[in-house]
């Protein structure tokens, strides 16, 4: 299964959702130049949320996976 295959599934998106939060965390928590994480912390977050991934066209996948069934 490539990176892609699992961020495609519930537990890829969740994933995507814990690290935006643990980013944003760890930039608002250490303050100073460290905001930038805060930032990039939405960008998974995001991703989780809306159930996209940014790395998936890079390797032949939609951006957005479409769940059949669901």
């Amino acid at each position: 299964m490539t990176l892609v295959h699992a961020m495609e599934t519930t537990a890829g998106r969740v994933a995507r959702v814990i690290v935006g939060l643990a980013l944003i965390g760890l930039g608002a928590g250490l303050g100073g130049g460290w905001w930038a994480l805060f930032a990039v912390g939405f960008i998974p977050l995001a991703a989780g949320a809306f159930d996209f991934c940014l790395l998936a066209p890079a390797f032949g996948s939609p951006l957005r996976h479409l769940h059949h069934g669901q």
